[in-house]
Formats: C-alpha cells, sequence, structure tokens
C-alpha cells in the first residue's frame, strides 16, 4: 500500500513538538511597552520621511529660483549706470560748443560707475602691459620685434581681459615681444 500525502507516520507526530509557554504578566507587559515604541518609531519615519521629501522639493524650487534670478543683483547695480548714459546722450544731442568737454567728463564718470558696480560682484580686469606672456590668461594674435620690452613678455594689450572671481572670462588680447632681428649682416 502507498503513502498519499495526507497520511500520516508515527514519526511525523514525535519530530519537533512545539512547546507553548504561558507568558508572565511582566513579559506581557514588556512586549505591550516594545510595541508602543515600535508604533511610535514607525509613526517617527513616516514623519521624517515626508519631512526630508518637502525638503528636497523645497531645495529643488530654490535651486531653480536661484538660476532664474542669478543676474538680479548685478542688474539693479547697473541700472543707474543705464539711466546716466541717458542723460549723456541726451546732453550730447543738445550739446554746443564747449559742452564737449562736460560731455566727455560725464561718459567718464559712468564709466567709472560701470565699473565699481562690475567689480562689486567680483568681476577683475586682467593688466597685461609688460607682464611675461601667459596662455591661461592672454591670447596673442602677433609678435614684434622690441628692444625695450623683455622677450615672450606683453609688449601691447589690444583688448582687455578680465576674471570672474576665479574663472577667466575673457582672455587679454595681446601682442608678444620677440628679440630684434640682428641686422648687422
Amino acid at each position: 500500500m502507498s503513502k498519499t500525502e495526507n497520511e500520516s507516520t508515527p514519526a511525523d507526530t514525535t519530530a519537533n513538538p512545539v512547546e507553548v509557554v504561558p507568558l508572565s504578566p511582566e513579559q506581557i507587559e514588556d512586549l505591550k511597552i516594545r510595541a508602543a515604541k515600535a508604533d511610535e518609531n514607525w509613526d517617527r519615519l513616516l514623519r521624517t520621511t515626508a519631512d526630508f521629501d518637502n525638503f528636497k522639493k523645497r531645495a529643488a524650487r530654490e535651486r531653480t529660483e536661484a538660476a532664474q534670478y542669478a543676474s538680479f543683483s548685478l542688474l539693479q547695480k547697473l541700472l543707474p549706470v543705464l539711466d546716466n548714459f541717458e542723460m549723456a546722450l541726451t546732453a550730447a544731442r543738445n550739446a554746443q560748443g564747449d559742452k564737449l568737454a562736460s560731455l566727455q567728463s560725464g561718459v567718464l564718470m559712468i564709466q567709472q560707475q560701470l565699473k565699481s558696480a562690475l567689480t562689486e560682484t567680483g568681476l577683475e580686469e586682467i593688466d597685461a602691459t609688460g607682464q611675461p606672456f601667459d596662455p591661461a590668461l592672454h591670447e596673442a594674435i602677433s609678435q614684434q620685434e622690441s628692444a625695450e620690452v623683455p622677450e615672450d613678455h606683453v609688449a601691447q594689450q589690444l583688448r582687455k581681459g578680465y576674471k570672474f572671481k576665479d574663472r577667466l572670462l575673457r582672455a587679454t588680447t595681446v601682442i608678444v615681444a620677440k628679440k630684434p632681428a640682428d641686422n648687422s649682416k
């Protein structure tokens, strides 16, 4: 006779019986305290997770806003310069005779105001004249023979270069000095 799955053998009933031990009132109270702490920790985890999700959304929104309005303070500083240029143009249209010197003086003041506003934001002018040629800061467009300026130094600056904080914004366009050719032959 073959055994079916529902049939059991005497060995099956004696294989590892589970002994049920009744819990004492102290153990039951301890389990209740632990369950309450587990529930409290679960609630805390849910709140912390929700707070973190809200923080991530808020930080992403703030980054987006910061990128959109990054130039805001610079533009605020440049608006008075724009106003002064408009006044200078109006004065130039109405200028007669000796007022040219006055107009030049006004435009010079506006240039200084613009430079000041840009310097406050971190813009730095690169003065290359007489300095050793540095390809990281200078763009050489030609060489010029010179006895006055040492070889591989900037002989002439054609266009100013600028750095913004620690980054190069625009290289200075320069002509680099080289030794004069020996024409004594």
